[in-house]
Order: structure tokens, then C-alpha cells, then sequence
């Protein structure tokens, strides 16, 4: 079940139709509220499961959508859910606020609903394989200089201080540490780590790299940048 909240009723009911006619399962949400409800319903059942994936907009009466991403990544019960956020701000600043707030993917309005319905396929297929490698692969850790990652735990440390990380920074994170040295293009990223190719959209690779490196700054300068080709992780010389 996918949960969409957004307080337009008009796009609401666009992105139900659409996702629903794309075979994926999505109800709907006007507010913070009645999502909240929804949610601890859901969880009370014990034959229920969490949400598959969330898509929330940025701009909601009451608590915004920022405030709800922020809680949902706070909580144990919640915090490993997909988010999708929509938003009618497509700044920069905007952007990274979402992605650091825990935000797995976004979408400046106006939505394009096969844009949205093949992102939130990507995010599907993704988050079911991680899952599917959890369980096939065990306990994995890596080690560069500084950096520690326990992917189980879903812990990454730099001189023993835990760095918090959006999921899909992990992931970035994780594709890397696993190909050390090896230099991926944008589009190569955006295909492995993201799950999908989409044109134009290599901004989010750049995007979620900022922000990794600006979180992993006190480990040096691991994440490095080819011109011209892509980026890499290795040892800083």
C-alpha cells in the first residue's frame, strides 16, 4: 500500500487514479492528521504491515510535510518507510533541506504522473532488493580511513561518531564502498543506485553527493569527483 498526502483535491485524486491504474495500491491523505491516524491504525493490526512507500507534499495545512518526514525518520516503528516528497519549490536549497530531512527521492510540481509513477516503481524495486540482499548477504562492514559502516545496523561512523544519513545517501554510500576506487558516471549511478534512468535528472546524483560529502567531511575528502567522467570513493592521498 502506497499512502499519498496532499491537501489539493484535484491532484490528489490525479495521482490515486494514476497509481492505482498503474497497478500499484495507493489511498489518500489530505492532512497530517488523518495520515497519522491511518498509520497507527495500520500498526495496531497485527496482519497489516507499514506502508510500502509514501509520496508527501512539502506544503500541507497544519503540520507540513517537512515536520511529518522529520517524524517518520525519528520513529523506530516508521523511520525505514520511502519517502517521496512533492514540492513547489525546485531551489536548490529546497532540495537538500528534503534530502537531509530524510527524503528519498522528490518532485518539483507540476508532477508529471508517468515521471511519478516510474520513480516510485524505482523505489519499490529498490527497496525490495536491499532487503532481499540483508537477508541473502548477513552481517557486511567496510572500512575507509576514518569511515565505518555496519550495514545491518544501518550505521555509519567517522572516528567513532555516528553520522545520520538519508536512506538513499546509505545507498549512494554503500554502491560506492562496494566498487572502491572504480569511477561511475551520473547516469550510472542514477541507474544503479536509484533504480531508473531518467534524462535530465543526473542533478540528483549531484544532489545527494554534496550532501554525502558534506556529512562526511571530518572523514576527508573519500567521495571524489573525475571531471568530465563522474565519481568515486577511495582513500584521500
Amino acid at each position: 500500500m502506497i499512502y499519498l498526502v496532499e491537501d489539493e483535491t484535484a491532484i490528489r485524486e490525479l495521482i490515486l487514479y494514476t497509481l492505482n491504474g498503474a497497478g500499484l495500491q495507493a489511498t489518500g491523505f489530505g492532512d497530517g492528521k488523518g495520515f497519522w491516524q491511518a498509520l497507527r491504525e495500520r500498526d495496531e493490526k497485527e496482519h497489516k504491515t507499514e506502508p510500502a512507500l509514501v509520496i508527501l507534499d512539502l506544503m500541507l495545512p497544519g503540520e507540513d510535510g517537512l515536520a511529518i518526514l522529520k517524524r517518520l525518520r525519528s520513529s523506530k516503528k516508521f523511520s525505514s518507510i520511502p519517502v517521496i516528497l512533492l514540492t513547489a519549490k525546485g531551489t536548490e536549497y529546497d532540495k537538500v533541506l528534503g534530502l537531509n530531512s530524510g527524503a528519498d527521492d522528490y518532485l518539483v510540481k507540476p508532477v508529471g504522473m508517468m515521471e511519478l509513477v516510474a520513480r516510485t516503481k524505482a523505489l519499490l524495486r529498490r527497496t525490495a532488493q536491499d532487503k532481499g540482499e540483508k537477508e541473502d548477504k548477513g552481517a557486511e562492514h567496510f572500512s575507509l580511513g576514518a569511515l565505518r559502516v555496519d550495514i545491518p545496523a544501518h550505521k555509519v561512523t567517522v572516528d567513532g561518531a555516528e553520522i545520520s544519513l538519508t536512506l538513499k545517501e546509505f545507498d549512494l554510500l554503500v554502491f560506492l564502498l562496494r566498487h572502491e576506487d572504480i569511477v561511475f558516471s551520473r547516469e550510472r549511478l542514477l541507474n544503479q543506485v536509484w533504480g531508473f534512468s531518467y534524462a535530465g535528472e543526473t542533478r540528483t546524483v549531484d544532489t545527494h553527493i554534496r550532501t554525502l560529502r558534506g556529512k562526511l567531511l571530518s572523514a576527508g575528502s573519500l567521495v571524489k569527483t573525475v571531471r568530465g567522467i563522474g565519481y568515486k570513493i577511495g582513500e584521500t592521498t
